[in-house]
């Protein structure tokens, strides 16, 4: 028979997907427009951030592979899975490496998970389109990601500080 903390950790994997799920849809839904496609505010990237901060990379890495598959199959196709994928592992990638160093704050961590995102689906874009004109986008999507990171990441800095004492597993 499996230990009391193996439900409750799956218990709490099953509520936070579901919870990365909802802000994903809940974002498909804000119908604000940066003036550039593809641009979102990554609501769902609070969860991610915060399963990281309270767990491990492995189980935020898992959380995150869970959300992007289904809400690309719910909400998106098959080009968005493809970009989320890319970006969705390499900001994770960037962002477990730094909050391991522990010489940065969550915010910081979170805005080069921000710039990391958007640098992996433009190197998508590029290998999709075979042209790597489209990096002439990149300037834009780096100003993207340091201030949509910089939102979560405070965000995702206050939720810590509430939940400081929550033991997720």
């Amino acid at each position: 028979m499996k230990d009391r903390s193996t439900y409750k950790r799956a218990a709490y994997f099953g509520v936070l997907t579901a919870l990365a799920l909802i802000f994903s849809y809940v974002e498909t839904l804000i119908p604000v427009s940066f003036g550039v496609p593809g641009i979102k505010l990554g609501l769902a990237n609070l969860v991610t951030v915060i399963v990281l901060y309270k767990t491990s990379w492995r189980e935020a890495l898992l959380l995150q592979m869970v959300r992007i598959l289904l809400a690309g199959f719910l909400f998106g196709n098959l080009f968005s899975i493809l970009y989320s994928l890319a970006g969705g592992i390499l900001s994770l990638t960037v962002m477990a490496l730094l909050a391991r160093t522990g010489r940065f704050g969550v915010p910081g961590v979170s805005v080069a998970g921000g710039v990391s995102h958007n640098t992996g689906q433009l190197l998508v874009a590029m290998a999709v389109v075979e042209t790597y004109r489209v990096g002439y986008y990149l300037p834009v999507l780096l100003i993207a990601g340091v201030a949509t990171g910089c939102v979560i990441g405070i965000v995702s800095g206050e939720v810590l500080k509430r939940i400081r004492d929550m033991d997720m597993g």
